[in-house]
């Protein structure tokens, strides 16, 4: 048994496997496990007996949503009922669905088959953004050999249950990873996140009852259907099951995407990427992408789960930390970031599309070193007022806004000191 069932399997060189080869490592076998085995009640009991949270962001119990889809399924009566995967992957650091859908497609499609026969869907859409060309080959690839070995379609392994699946590339933006706006893509709208209730297990896509899982989190069923959830929970460092996928980018010698143990710190992962460059010392680091918010060096040592994070004052997020040195300045990472979120905004609603283009020219003029007092009062004030969650309609908002209420009260000095005309720290 591996200690990284996810990438354990994969190529060095990335190419993804044959469905020949990759049943000769073992593919499917938790697949024909789960069909000739186990119910789909008894399947959503092994998740939740495995800990399994989702790996998009928000760390939801996997299991959870997976009854809520059976109880919606029950309501909605005869109909179609979908699985849709997430495969947008657009948070500022986050790199780890890309590896999952290239090198270990098969992976993808065994986890999505395993889940929507527990759920009871019929058919999966896995929505890859437009980018990611060789993801959405590989995985349209691994779906046509899985349909000729009868491992997708009618009847799959002769137990009854019928599947269909496919891929649909996304011309994609930031807000497709909140589901129902997902969902509006699929159906060709305009990716705006939708008023709920009702929730997409109920009315999802087209109305019909839908559950919307992320790529690393259904990569994770397999291994926990093949060896059991103690084995999984075993991987794990804290009472979150199983290994995580961290990708580490920013100020380390070499930025990379490493699977540990959940509950790895942040101070091993850096110390697995060389250390900071340079020989230079921290600053401080987001640990779960762009919209999280920082964390310094006395939280090194906090398990990188999503409770103990959560606990430190941030959030776990995707697992993509992005590390700042002493030399970088925390007022233009930011800045970044805020253009980012500001292009990214759906713009149906004035916080955010108003007011976070507004920020991203304060924090552009601050690191010109042309701010002024005043200018640094609005920033306080933009995060007083929208920053809250509920106050816009979705939390892209909220989100965008969180490294920029931490930055000011981190690093307040830093901020100041760019109003006497110039950087005190130097450019990230």
């Amino acid at each position: 048994m591996s200690d990284k069932p996810l990438t354990g399997r994969a190529r060095a060189d990335r190419k993804p496997h044959s469905l020949a080869v990759w049943r000769g490592l073992g593919g499917y076998a938790a697949l024909t496990q789960a069909l000739k085995r186990h119910s789909p009640e008894a399947i959503i009991a092994m998740v939740e007996a495995a800990g399994l949270r989702g790996r998009g962001g928000a760390g939801f119990p996997t299991a959870n949503k997976w009854r809520f889809m059976r109880s919606g399924a029950e309501k909605a009566g005869p109909g179609p009922r979908y699985l849709c995967v997430n495969g947008d992957e657009t948070e500022p650091g986050s790199f780890k669905d890309r590896l999952l859908m290239e090198a270990l497609s098969h992976q993808l499609v065994e986890g999505a088959i395993i889940a929507a026969y527990a759920i009871g869907a019929t058919e999966v859409i896995i929505l890859v953004r437009d980018e990611y060309r060789s993801a959405a080959a590989a995985l349209t690839r691994a779906i046509a050999e899985a349909e000729g070995a009868g491992l997708l379609g009618r009847d799959i392994l002769g137990s009854g249950f019928d599947l269909a699946m496919r891929v649909h590339a996304s011309a994609g933006r930031y807000i497709v990873g909140e589901e129902t706006a997902l969902i509006a893509a699929l159906e060709g709208e305009r990716p705006v996140p939708r008023h709920r209730p009702p929730y997409p297990a109920v009315s999802g896509l087209w109305g019909r009852p839908t559950t919307v899982n992320n790529v690393e989190t259904l990569s994770a069923v397999p291994s926990i259907i093949e060896n059991g959830t103690d084995w999984y929970q075993s991987l794990s460092r804290t009472d979150e099951g199983g290994t995580k996928l961290y990708g580490v980018s920013g100020c380390v010698t070499r930025p990379q995407l490493i699977e540990a143990p959940m509950g790895t710190t942040a101070r091993e992962l850096i110390e697995l990427c060389g250390g900071i460059r340079n020989g230079r010392a921290l600053l401080a680091f987001q640990p779960g992408g762009g919209a999280t918010a920082f964390l310094e060096s006395a939280d090194l040592d906090v398990p990188l789960d999503f409770a103990h994070t959560k606990k430190a004052g941030s959030s776990l997020g995707t697992g993509a930390m992005i590390v700042l040195d002493d030399h970088a300045c925390p007022v233009a990472a930011i800045g970044r970031h805020m253009r980012f979120y500001a292009r990214e905004s759906c713009g149906l609603c004035t916080p955010c599309r108003d007011g976070l283009p507004w920020v991203a020219k304060l924090l552009d003029t601050l690191e010109a070193g042309k701010g002024t007092r005043q200018d640094i009062d609005l920033l306080h004030q933009h995060v007083a007022l929208s920053g809250p969650s509920g106050r816009s309609y979705c939390d892209l908002n909220t989100g965008a806004l969180t490294p920029l209420r931490s930055g000011l009260e981190r690093f307040g000095d830093i901020f100041t000191a760019h109003l006497a005309g110039h950087c005190p720290v130097g450019r990230a």
